[in-house]
């Protein structure tokens, strides 16, 4: 498990314990955080699930795959540490991870 701090645009913070295995994605929409839509259930078919990873956890998360980075083509505000949280999965190394929700995303 790895505690996740999901942080809205406005600020409020969800911390979440999220199960190794799952997605980043799949914690937030299990546990109601607002602003992870997951429109595609996890495919990397959309990008309503976009976040902006910590700079800290940027190495540990890894890097966008082609087709994540064609996806988030159609994301509002991307920027470099931006993921979309469906594609990031969760070990005991992202303990502590920190995501940040895009303002258009509440």
């Amino acid at each position: 498990m790895a505690k996740i701090t999901y942080v809205e645009h406005d600020g409020r913070e969800h911390v979440i314990e999220v199960k190794s295995g799952l997605s980043v994605m799949e914690g937030a929409v299990r546990n109601n955080v607002p602003g992870i839509d997951a429109d595609c259930g996890g495919a990397c078919a959309c990008a309503t699930c976009h976040v902006y990873v910590d700079e800290a956890f940027l190495a540990a998360t890894g890097r966008a795959s082609p087709m994540e980075e064609s996806m988030l083509d159609f994301a509002d505000d991307v920027r470099p540490n931006s993921r979309l949280s469906c594609q990031i999965r969760v070990s005991d190394d992202l303990d502590g991870l920190i995501v940040r929700l895009p303002e258009s995303q509440h």
